[in-house]
């Protein structure tokens, strides 16, 4: 197994935007294991939209890099992004409800000017419905949102906040009104 590099400046200085990233309370937030083969510094963090006991929506943020820029990425960071939520069996039958999905990620990354290029992902929505001696079941429906893009700035804090607004959106709560920003807390497992 490779010896890990020594974080570079580059990837202290977006450790350190991640973590005064201010998000909405109802996101708890946690740092995970990074995947360790996919560059030479990682960071995850995972998570959970909760509302009165409820976990409308989880997911995961994982910051890449690679100082010495990867062809693929178009850059020398890469954000990768996953989204579940629960969704409505009528939403879930929208034909539209997949392209609106990708717009929330691309709208929220140009609300809080997180510059990007190279967006790519899979929106999908699954339906379930039960048959047979579970056939009382009501029938269940999900989103999932999986993306990736290449951020263009070193504030990596407002790329976080725009993922963190999707999971949010994806979850049912509405966006907050234009000029109201949430008041700075310390979020389980949150270092700083």
């Amino acid at each position: 197994m490779p010896v890990p590099e020594e974080p570079s400046q580059p990837f202290e200085q977006a450790l350190l935007t991640l973590r005064e990233a201010r998000l909405r309370p109802e996101v708890t937030l946690e740092e995970a294991p990074a995947p360790q083969r996919l560059a030479p510094h990682a960071v995850a963090l995972t998570a959970d939209v909760v509302v009165e006991d409820d976990e409308l929506a989880t997911g995961r943020f994982v910051l890449l890099h690679d100082p010495a820029g990867h062809e693929a990425w178009d850059g020398s960071f890469r954000a990768v992004t996953y989204v579940r939520a629960a969704l409505e069996p009528e939403m879930a039958a929208d034909p539209l409800v997949t392209s609106v999905a990708w717009t929330w990620l691309v709208e929220a990354l140009d609300a809080r000017h997180a510059a990007f290029h190279s967006p790519s992902g899979t929106v999908t929505r699954v339906t379930s419905e039960s048959f047979g001696a579970m056939a009382d079941r009501p029938v269940a429906a999900e989103l999932e949102i999986r993306a990736s893009w290449t951020p263009e700035d070193a504030d990596l804090g407002s790329h976080l906040q725009a993922w963190s607004d999707v999971l949010c959106q994806a979850g049912g709560l509405p966006p907050l009104p234009q000029g109201v920003v949430t008041l700075g807390h310390r979020r389980p497992g949150h270092r700083g």
